[in-house]
């Protein structure tokens, strides 16, 4: 799929930030809350190809599954730890 026939999703620009500094970070709670939503986020979108591969590769760089990414983030989330102290006014999971 080349670029031009790739969809543009509309929070690319502010995902593409968020995914230049997770892979400059550690797998911290809400770093991997933050992989875990985009994950999902663009889990069967047909574009930002560059953002999936990237979100691959923290994956990789954190030795994550996308099973073991769930399973951490589910416990961070049950203890509403993922982004506390964050100044997150409004969650954007769509």
């Amino acid at each position: 799929m080349d670029l031009e026939s790739q969809q543009q999703h509309p929070q690319y620009k502010s995902d593409r930030e968020i995914v230049n500094d997770l892979l400059t970070k550690t797998d911290t709670a809400y770093s991997l809350a933050e992989l875990a939503r985009l994950k999902i986020r663009y889990q069967g979108f047909p574009g930002a190809i560059d953002i999936q591969e990237d979100l691959e590769k923290v994956m990789q760089n954190w030795g994550l599954t996308l099973e073991k990414l769930f399973e951490k983030t589910r416990e961070i989330h049950s203890k509403g730890q993922a982004y506390k102290g964050k100044n997150s006014v409004q969650e954007d999971w769509f």
